[in-house]
């Protein structure tokens, strides 16, 4: 249908923002204006296979590979990414007030590392005109996922009244919701990581609502920290954990800016290790998605039989295209081949039988 090499040389020409921009324009009018081109692309990208088919989080997810939160902000391409074949889209983040972010420049590719450094600082439209998106399509043909987080504005004091807000908005509009308080873009959001805190939020958000709320985590925190946050957040009612945000390890890349997170490839090695150790206390005992540096079927696999039910993409997508969402699909399959699984739920975590 095209040949997404030359789609990125022409893309890449352009500031990332600028680049995103044209993207979501696209990806937000392309069906409308061509309403046969969501099968078409349905056939070519998005995997549908009995074996990779689970039930869990209240829900149905076709196959396991999702977009992370961060590409989607405003919730304005939901079709055509799902039939560009994501088993699941998390939209956001979306505060409760339109906010523009962060001055810019603030998006920056590192296209040697295949990595993404951004300060954008939840740029939105606020949650009165995402939820009016939303609520046109929901229910979806894909489970959706709606990223929470607080405006910049919110004192640390007031925060969990807006995550109250926004759990009001989208209670009903989405099948699942993502507490995001590991952004390092917004100033001081991360101290919300302490256990009164979580405590606080997840009392709340099991008042509010019985979708399953999950907690997004930093991959900087120390590792005794993130499995204490995540047990605070599953015994007040969490009902899974998205492990990891992008990262403040700017040693990751030889030539970083100095400020924002890092996502992509150069997030692989810590990513997935701060995974293996929540994985290692938490599996069988709540869903757990994984994300960061993920570029691959191999190290999608890896981090299934570490315990992931889940995983989610975001860098690798912009580097590699959408031919990546069915390279995973098919090549867990293929793996599942070679050592004789059957279903995908024998596969997650076999690390930890």
């Amino acid at each position: 249908m095209f040949d997404y090499n030359t789609v990125k040389k022409i893309f890449f020409k352009l500031n990332p923002e600028n680049a995103h921009n044209v993207a979501e324009f696209v990806f937000k009018n392309g069906i409308r204006f061509c309403p046969f081109l969501a099968n078409e692309l349905t056939k070519r990208y998005f995997v549908s296979n009995e074996r990779l088919k689970q039930n869990i989080l209240d829900t149905t997810f076709l196959n396991p590979v999702g977009l992370a939160a961060g590409f989607d902000k405003n919730a304005t391409m939901i079709k055509m990414l799902t039939a560009l074949g994501f088993g699941h889209i998390e939209f956001g983040t979306v505060t409760p007030k339109p906010q523009d972010g962060n001055p810019k420049p603030r998006l920056f590719r590192h296209i040697e590392q295949e990595s993404i450094q951004n300060a954008m600082g939840f740029n939105n439209d606020g949650m009165e005109k995402v939820k009016e998106r939303v609520e046109k399509i929901y229910p979806f043909a894909t489970p959706l996922f709606a990223n929470i987080g607080k405006n910049k504005t919110t004192s640390d004091e007031d925060a969990l009244s807006d995550y109250e807000k926004l759990i009001d908005k989208f209670k009903n509009i989405s099948n699942t919701i993502v507490i995001n308080i590991s952004s390092p873009n917004t100033p001081g959001l991360r101290n919300l990581q302490n256990e009164d805190f979580i405590k606080a939020l997840f009392v709340m958000a099991k008042e509010k609502t019985d979708k399953p709320v999950l907690l997004k985590i930093a991959p900087d925190l120390e590792i005794k920290d993130a499995i204490n946050i995540c047990s605070v957040a599953l015994e007040h009612g969490a009902g899974g954990i998205i492990a990891t945000n992008t990262t403040v390890d700017y040693s990751l890349l030889p030539n970083p800016q100095s400020f924002g997170g890092i996502s992509g490839k150069v997030l692989e090695e810590k990513s997935s290790a701060i995974f293996e150790e929540l994985a290692k206390e938490f599996y069988g005992k709540t869903t757990l998605i994984s994300v960061g540096g993920i570029d691959s079927a191999e190290i999608a696999y890896k981090r299934i039989k570490m315990g992931a039910n889940l995983v989610q993409i975001y860098s690798s997508f912009i580097f590699k295209g959408p031919k990546l969402n069915r390279d995973i699909s098919d090549g867990i399959l293929k793996l599942m081949d070679r050592d004789g699984f059957a279903h995908i739920s024998e596969v997650i975590g076999v690390d930890r039988r």
